[in-house]
């Protein structure tokens, strides 16, 4: 099995190590969680997993053949995280991408390197993701969407299809897409937000039907 380290901390690191871990009882053996890569001073386990290192160690950490999924991302700051990550320089055949065992992918669907599918997702035929993009518990991405990179579609969103996302959008829960919409880079769909419209780069849309309110900031 290949030992993967979760960039992160409580949330949606320690959300996919466990989905990890329920996919190796399930039978499903590429990936076992080794533990997290955290620099908050003091921390030394999250959820039972060991902090092995931060992010300095990181180049040690590849020589020692660990693989890598990263969860370190916040509105509103996505640019500098994305930063902080890709000036790592992790090799793409280190990014782990992990589908849970439980969830419907096409056969035809591309997955970058680092992409995360959790239990319970359905992915239809012909989207193509970009590196580092995650969909969370239950969401339903449409067919034939082209996402672009570190793109996070939260727990149960649902969107349709022909759809155009930019670099790291947010979708966030129980929010809901129609097809042929574009979606700006670091855009985010509020929660349970039903888009209606294309979304330009940087903007918040939250409501039913969704409305803007401000750019990111």
């Amino acid at each position: 099995m290949k030992k993967v380290l979760i960039m992160g901390g409580l949330g949606n690191g320690s959300v996919i190590a466990w989905a990890i871990e329920d996919a190796r009882k399930r039978g499903y053996t590429e990936y076992a969680v080794a533990g997290f890569i955290n620099d908050r001073d003091g921390v030394t386990e999250i959820e039972g997993f060991p902090v092995v290192g931060g992010l300095g160690d990181i180049d040690k950490l590849i020589d020692e053949g660990y693989y890598f999924i990263n969860t370190i991302f916040k509105i509103g700051g996505q640019k500098e995280r994305i930063a902080i990550f890709e000036n790592l320089n992790i090799p793409d055949d280190r990014l782990a991408t992990f589908v849970h065992p439980l969830a419907y992918v096409a056969p035809n669907v591309e997955l970058s390197p680092g992409c995360v599918i959790m239990p319970n997702v359905s992915v239809s035929s012909g989207t193509k993701f970009g590196k580092g993009c995650r969909v969370m518990v239950g969401a339903t991405i449409g067919h034939n969407n082209v996402i672009d990179d570190y793109c996070f579609f939260a727990a149960n969103c649902c969107t349709g299809a022909y759809l155009k996302f930019g670099k790291a959008v947010t979708v966030s829960l129980n929010s809901c897409i129609r097809e042929f919409a574009e979606i700006g880079n670091y855009a985010t769909i509020g929660m349970g937000a039903v888009v209606l419209d294309n979304i330009g780069e940087g903007e918040i849309w939250v409501g039913n039907p969704a409305r803007f309110i401000k750019k990111v900031e």
